[in-house]
């Protein structure tokens, strides 16, 4: 498959530079590749192993590079969804009285938690909390199967695998652990410890995880690439849009009122480690010196809302407008 032509490789020796001729292909379209054994290639164009693909030199090479701080940030951010998700189903359906809402959230924590360790464990290299990864370089790299490529418009050479290796099949592999453990756990946990809830509400939480995770299952599937460059865009904007109706729908108009109870204040620490979690995503820290300030900027939303609340009040507005002003 493919023209065939001598490749020339030079390589250094302690008799000097040697002259290396191998017999290489020009593989078509972006991810084809030829296996590398023992320093040569061997076999016809086509899809790569798992955790190797394409050099420039159209041969399969092992993955071998580190996640960038970028990479882990993402993983981190999709291991964050089903956890959020959890505690705000807990607390749509524990009820304001019920006393099993903070155990029900420590238990999806923990659930979360070690779904990511075992997680860790199983990716190669196995049973170290490391993993080793190819660099993700553009876009396409996390849709390969859409770039099989017809030599002679009739053939399709079928090269889809994991350019982004374990970036995709990661996740989703966390994601069924965290399934796994809800459904050992929650359910005992929910029987013995909720019962200040009817039969039917008792389940509801568990009962919405299970719509949820082949939501988180198919948006990882489908969107994986563009949520790998928006994630930290969409914290932010989600960080800012829930603190603000958060703080409206309690009537938080001060900061006497925000202290008042400590729930506020654990619901105002989260929503600024998710802040600070986007402005690192962007920022990459790069720069140290010019991006750590931008931390600073965290409790500015806040802030502004607690300063202009007053001025925003419906009742105010109202009044004002019935007095002709």
């Amino acid at each position: 498959m493919g023209r065939r032509y001598h490749h020339i490789v030079y390589s250094e020796s302690s008799t000097g530079p040697k002259c290396v001729v191998a017999m290489s292909s020009s593989c078509p379209g972006l991810y084809c590749g030829r296996l590398m054994v023992n320093g040569s290639v061997e076999r016809e164009c086509g899809v790569c192993p798992r955790g190797e693909r394409t050099n420039l030199q159209k041969a399969c090479e092992r993955c071998t590079e580190t996640p960038e701080l970028y990479d882990w940030l993402y993983l981190g951010f999709m291991a964050m969804l089903p956890l959020v998700l959890h505690w705000f189903f807990i607390e749509w359906y524990s009820g304001k009285k019920s006393s099993s809402a903070l155990l029900q959230h420590i238990t999806a924590m923990v659930e979360c938690g070690v779904s990511a360790v075992v997680t860790l464990l199983v990716t190669e290299p196995i049973g170290l909390l490391s993993i080793r990864s190819c660099r993700v370089q553009m876009l396409s790299d996390w849709y390969t199967m859409l770039y099989n490529p017809s030599p002679d418009y009739v053939t399709t050479m079928h090269c889809t695998q994991e350019a982004v290796y374990p970036l995709y099949t990661m996740v989703l592999i966390y994601y069924a652990f965290c399934l796994v453990l809800m459904m050992l756990l929650r359910p005992l946990l929910v029987k013995k410890i909720a019962c200040g809830l009817g039969k039917s509400d008792r389940l509801k939480s568990v009962y919405a995880a299970l719509y949820f995770f082949p939501v988180l299952t198919v948006l990882q599937a489908v969107g994986g690439g563009l949520l790998y460059y928006a994630f930290p865009y969409i914290i932010l904007v989600l960080s800012l849009v829930t603190l603000a109706v958060y703080m409206s729908a309690s009537e938080i108009q001060s900061l006497k009122n925000l202290i008042a109870k400590k729930k506020r204040l654990v619901v105002l620490l989260s929503h600024w480690i998710i802040h600070a979690y986007g402005i690192i995503s962007i920022s990459r820290l790069d720069k140290l010196d010019q991006d750590l300030p931008l931390l600073a900027l965290v409790p500015g939303p806040a802030l502004f809302y607690l300063l202009t609340a007053k001025f925003t009040e419906p009742s105010r507005i109202l009044s004002e407008g019935a007095n002709g002003h």
